[in-house]
């Protein structure tokens, strides 16, 4: 199900069938360094991993992380959506894209778009961002976006700490 489309890209929900796309984007040295390793070494832990952790958010909140493929040939080159977690407050901006498609202005162009939606679609008042303190380009990025660093927060499954951006 298509949920947005910009100038080059188009996000729509994951399924189950994206899990081979899941295993190989989340098993890149920078998810693993900066995000985390989810312990998803086949393609059947990746199914089950959408099964689990990110398709319920459709149906819970009515938003969750899409599938950013380009248009132009329809390669799907990472996920960018809006995260609900239990541990924090607000919605928080995430995003993963493969490295060969980093540095060419896709992550920005997936995020201020979901950003967009986000407030003007679902009515969002607040939309945060959260990342590591060593993830410069991902620091940028929320910067890029308008937001800007409130404070250092702990979640689960994510290392030390965090940077909350807001």
């Amino acid at each position: 199900m298509k949920i947005l489309e910009t100038d080059r890209l188009i996000l729509r929900c994951l399924t189950k069938e994206d899990a081979g796309f899941i295993l190989k984007l989340m098993n890149e040295t920078d998810f693993h360094r900066f995000v985390g390793d989810r312990g998803l070494r086949t393609t059947e832990h990746a199914a089950a991993y959408l099964v689990e952790k990110i398709l319920p958010s459709y149906a819970q909140f009515g938003f969750g992380l899409y599938r950013v493929e380009l248009k132009r040939d329809r390669s799907v080159i990472g996920i960018c959506g809006l995260v609900k977690r239990e541990t924090l407050e607000w919605v928080d901006v995430g995003f993963a894209f493969l490295e060969g498609f980093r540095g060419k202005g896709y992550a920005f162009e997936a995020a201020k778009a979901v950003m967009d939606y986000g407030r003007a679609v679902l009515g969002l008042k607040r939309i945060v961002g959260v990342t590591a303190p060593e993830n410069e380009i991902s620091i940028r990025l929320l910067e890029k976006l308008g937001l800007r660093f409130e404070k250092k927060i702990h979640l689960p499954g994510y290392g030390a700490e965090s940077l909350l951006f807001g």
